[in-house]
């Protein structure tokens, strides 16, 4: 049996055929493909994609609609990244904790954060049916137009980087906030 070592986000890990690690964790999974080594110029354009879609939207609001998307689609590596993008640009633990119960929860996030949120969700779950006409007027109080077409970007480009990483099955627990250029500061 051969094992190695390797540090993930909360603690150091040898894994081996087991399926635990050192610790008593389970082993990390491998992910099935580095698609972004494989399609690098579709990796290249989602990047800009990315940074185009956050222009003009406050960093924290951009944040939580990352995660909501991203609990939504089961996107550990996703929401990995952005939990700590969040808290490192400023967020609560609390809030983002809330965040997967935020109707009932409505008291910790402001009308243009619940609209936002509310709009990720119609946008995200779109087997559901379509964007309701009552979220969108919501969304439409709380934002210009300029900004709610980089919302709605924002939203789109979110989903599409956790179907990229769902599919690939990246391994969560190893970013460092602002790693790739995000809105951690």
């Amino acid at each position: 049996m051969t094992t190695e070592t390797k540090t993930s986000g909360t603690h150091a890990a040898t894994t081996g055929t087991t399926g635990t690690d050192a610790t008593g964790y389970a082993a990390e999974h491998t992910p099935r493909l580095a698609w972004t080594e494989h399609a690098p110029e579709v990796f290249k354009a989602m990047v800009r994609l990315d940074a185009a879609a956050r222009q003009g939207l406050d960093p924290v609001l951009l944040e939580l609609v990352k995660i909501r998307a991203s609990q939504l689609n089961h996107c550990a590596y996703c929401l990995d990244m952005h939990t700590k993008d969040a808290l490192a640009a400023g967020e609560s633990v609390e809030r983002i904790i809330q965040l997967s119960a935020w109707e009932e929860s409505r008291h910790f996030y402001t009308p243009k954060e619940l609209a936002a949120i509310e709009l990720t969700e119609a946008v995200t779950v779109l087997t559901d049916g379509f964007v309701p006409d009552e979220v969108w007027e919501k969304a439409a109080k709380e934002f210009d137009e300029r900004e709610l077409a980089q919302l709605i970007s924002a939203i789109t480009v979110i989903n599409a980087w956790n179907r990229f990483a769902v599919t690939s099955r990246l391994v969560p627990g190893h970013y460092t906030p602002g790693q790739f250029g995000g809105t951690a500061k």
